[in-house]
């Protein structure tokens, strides 16, 4: 049975919930063997944390050979540079060639930076607020918006919430944000950016369809230094045999006469070392100028000798996909073991529905309004740490209350299927609590 959602949907009641379980004392049984099954989970001492998609140590160790890596004496690039020294502001040619590949731009389009995207995508923000994007006047002193696909990133809305950036929610489909709510609140002058992530998008899974693509890059906006902060997290990290390419961002926007409209980020954080990696920026000859004009002023040069680790370690393109389905063989079990533990005690009650993501790092679980705060409160009960309730949403709140995100990269998968049983078991006392049931803990 498949569960996969279009995240944005009327919420169910306790009333139609009594519906489906079709008598008083069917509910009042389930009630009682969720209960039992709490109480002996609550005994069981567990201690799981499902909080944030973080590589697992087994993950960090498919890396490991990076670590001797350039290796004693090999500093110099392709172009002869010494890479111990200052300089290579846009980074390696071999950098830039590989990784660009990856993003499916050229290398010239391609800024390699150190370890975070986010202080990249951060950088940026302050840079717009303070001197103004390529061709355009500093947003400072103006009223200035961001569009917000949700469910979405926790931490895209924190970097515009700490600039006092207004945060503007955008319903998901299955076809990525909801274009005619996009289309129309565009007209808006003060909107002058908006997070995409448009591959395995962050939480749901969804994948940008080509027409959505097209739309965004088109599009007519009254804000004419409008970007697109495009943070193709998870570009790579597939959990099935199919590989999305990437989407032409830079292509569509220029032939639709906005060529600088796309600011592109990705990092290795989750492919090679999470606190070691490289972080990319890339974009139109001009926002690479602007980008490379900014960064100039706080340094001389990146980490050459990180990324010829990187680029000795993987090599190509497909060495980068060699080592992610290396990945993909940690990974899906975990994903699969949740899936597993909700279809178990879930399927088929309508209480709730979840996404059966192809790629990225978590699962979306949607349940009755107003229950997810009280499935975290529950999962704390029996000793497991879940995102809190609302973080999918701008500012934390979710108005329905309904959306959790589901974390299984980082646990063993005896942890994950322990605490996704869990889950499951919360989200039925939630769903039987709102019914009428005595709360259970």
């Amino acid at each position: 049975m498949s569960h996969t959602f279009s995240p944005v949907v009327a919420s169910r009641d306790a009333e139609t919930l009594a519906v489906t379980l079709l008598s008083p004392e069917a509910l009042a049984a389930q009630g009682a063997e969720a209960r039992a099954a709490y109480a002996r989970l609550a005994a069981a001492g567990l201690k799981l944390d499902m909080t944030r998609g973080k590589p697992s140590p087994e993950q960090l160790d498919l890396a490991d050979g990076m670590l001797a890596l350039p290796g004693n004496r090999d500093f110099v690039t392709e172009t002869g540079e010494d890479a111990r020294n200052y300089g290579g502001l846009q980074g390696l040619v071999e950098a830039r060639r590989l990784f660009g590949a990856m993003l499916g731009v050229s290398p010239e389009a391609v800024v390699v930076n150190e370890n975070s995207s986010l202080a990249v995508m951060h950088d940026c923000i302050v840079w717009a607020l303070l001197k103004g994007v390529a061709g355009g006047k500093p947003w400072v002193g103006q009223d200035v918006a961001f569009l917000c696909p949700v469910p979405g990133y926790d931490r895209h809305f924190g970097l515009c919430e700490g600039f006092g950036i207004r945060l503007i929610p955008v319903p998901m489909t299955g076809e990525g944000p909801d274009m005619d709510a996009v289309e129309r609140l565009v007209a808006d002058p003060a909107v002058k950016g908006m997070w995409c992530v448009p591959v395995y998008s962050n939480p749901d899974g969804v994948t940008y369809s080509d027409a959505t693509v097209r739309r965004l890059a088109a599009m007519p906006t009254a804000a004419p230094d409008f970007r697109l902060f495009w943070d193709n997290a998870y570009g790579v990290h597939h959990l099935t045999e199919n590989r999305p390419a990437p989407h032409d961002i830079l292509g569509l926007t220029a032939a639709a006469g906005h060529p600088d409209r796309a600011f592109i980020f990705a990092s290795t954080s989750k492919i090679t070392l999470a606190g070691a990696g490289l972080a990319f920026f890339a974009g139109s000859k001009g926002n690479v100028a602007w980008y490379l004009e900014q960064v100039g002023r706080r340094t001389i040069g990146p980490d050459k000798l990180n990324q010829l680790r990187h680029t000795r370690f993987l090599r190509d393109l497909d060495g980068i996909h060699r080592h992610m389905a290396a990945h993909r063989r940690l990974i899906a079990p975990k994903f699969a073991a949740v899936l597993e533990a909700l279809d178990t005690r879930l399927g088929g009650l309508g209480l709730a529905r979840w996404t059966t993501p192809e790629g990225g790092y978590f699962i979306t679980v949607e349940m009755l309004q107003g229950s997810a705060k009280r499935v975290v409160e529950l999962a704390r009960g029996l000793g497991i740490a879940l995102t809190p309730a609302g973080a999918t949403s701008p500012h934390g709140r979710d108005p329905t209350d309904a959306v959790l995100r589901l974390a299984p990269t980082y646990p063993s998968v005896e942890d994950v299927r322990a605490a996704a049983e869990g889950i499951a078991l919360c989200i039925h006392l939630a769903a039987l609590e709102a019914a009428g049931l005595d709360r259970a803990a």
